[in-house]
């Protein structure tokens, strides 16, 4: 526990000097404004590439005015602390889980619905409509930012010391989740102990024996070497979130209009690169982790999907919010059964 409180109260130390630093928007040397953009994964993630696109795209075509910068690894610290980066105006951007947004606007609890989605294609498919998600990305401003894409994510499975295969395997569990008011309570209907924290501090947390698993999707078994701690990845596959790439409203409100179709287009590639390099990625990643010892287990979902069936009810009558894009997320769910 000391040593997690040390690192809590270093990287806090840490962010508040960049914080510091940052305020000063342009390069001395170039005078070009800088763009900051933080973020969680490592450099060779989708997100991290998709990022690079972004990068790409907005310096072969105002190279002249603005140099992008990204920080990938939590280097600039945790999601939380990025968020309230990018509100401030210290960086301009940051990729985020939807977990994550809820504090700051309520609707992105919907994301957090157990079982909200019957399949990879319903949710791609709800991802892709930009009438529904702009009012989702835009319900932020009033917090000073607002979301201009999504990266895809996967889907959320549990990993563990131990096998995972029926909700009864939980019950005891110490399981680490999103700093999500929603996901604390899927995992007590699970019949686990919720544990929230930021997902640099998992490996080590798994490691010490501070929590017995976590939950994600299969890259966190490489990427960020969980697979090393967790050599059980169980296929209960309790949802579907996006990341999302948050956007500083005032720094983003303050483009031209030409300049502002440039980062919106760019954001748009960012999501075409990150997604091009999901599913390849995925492969080599349970290639990597059967290496590593990692066994992965297919179980029967219908246990776990009864055990928290009852959030949706909860979430409805709560969150008034959340009805029509609930209704609608339905709507595509038929859709795309009937269209099988």
């Amino acid at each position: 526990m000391l040593k997690f409180m040390k690192k809590t109260i270093a990287v806090g130390l840490l962010v508040s000097i960049l914080a510091f630093s940052l305020t000063g928007c342009n390069s001395v040397t170039t005078g070009k404004r800088i763009i900051r953009i933080a973020h969680g994964q490592s450099e060779t993630h989708p997100d991290n590439l998709g990022l690079l696109a972004f990068e790409k795209y907005v310096e072969s075509r105002l190279g002249d005015k603005y140099d992008v910068q990204i920080f990938p690894n939590e280097l600039l610290g945790p999601s939380v602390k990025a968020i309230e980066l990018v509100q401030t105006g210290a960086i301009d951007f940051a990729v985020c889980s939807t977990g994550n947004l809820e504090t700051f606007d309520n609707v992105y609890q919907i994301f957090s619905i157990p079982y909200l989605f019957d399949s990879v294609e319903a949710y791609h498919k709800v991802m892709e409509d930009k009438e529904l998600m702009s009012s989702i990305y835009k319900s932020t401003e009033a917090a000073g930012f607002e979301s201009v894409t999504w990266f895809e994510a996967g889907t959320r499975n549990f990993y563990a010391k131990t096998p995972i295969k029926t909700p009864d395997d939980l019950k005891g569990k110490k399981i680490r989740v999103q700093q999500s008011p929603t996901n604390v309570r899927m995992m007590d209907l699970f019949g686990a102990a919720a544990a929230p924290m930021s997902f640099g501090e998992v490996y080590t947390a798994i490691q010490q024996g501070v929590i017995d698993g976590a939950e994600n999707n299969e890259l966190a078994l490489t990427n960020n070497k969980h697979g090393e701690v967790a050599k059980y990845y169980s296929y209960n596959q309790h949802q579907m979130v996006p990341d999302l790439l948050i956007g500083n409203v005032k720094f983003l409100n303050s483009l031209p209009p030409e300049e502002r179709k440039v980062f919106d287009e760019a954001a748009e590639e960012a999501t075409k690169v990150e997604r091009s390099q999901w599913d390849s990625q995925i492969k080599n990643a349970i290639y990597q982790a059967k290496s590593m010892g990692v066994k992965f287990i297919d179980t029967d979902i219908e246990p776990f999907k009864e055990k928290v069936l009852p959030l949706h009810k909860e979430l409805l009558e709560k969150n008034k919010k959340l009805q029509p894009i609930y209704d609608k997320i339905q709507e595509i769910n038929k859709q795309v059964k009937e269209e099988k």
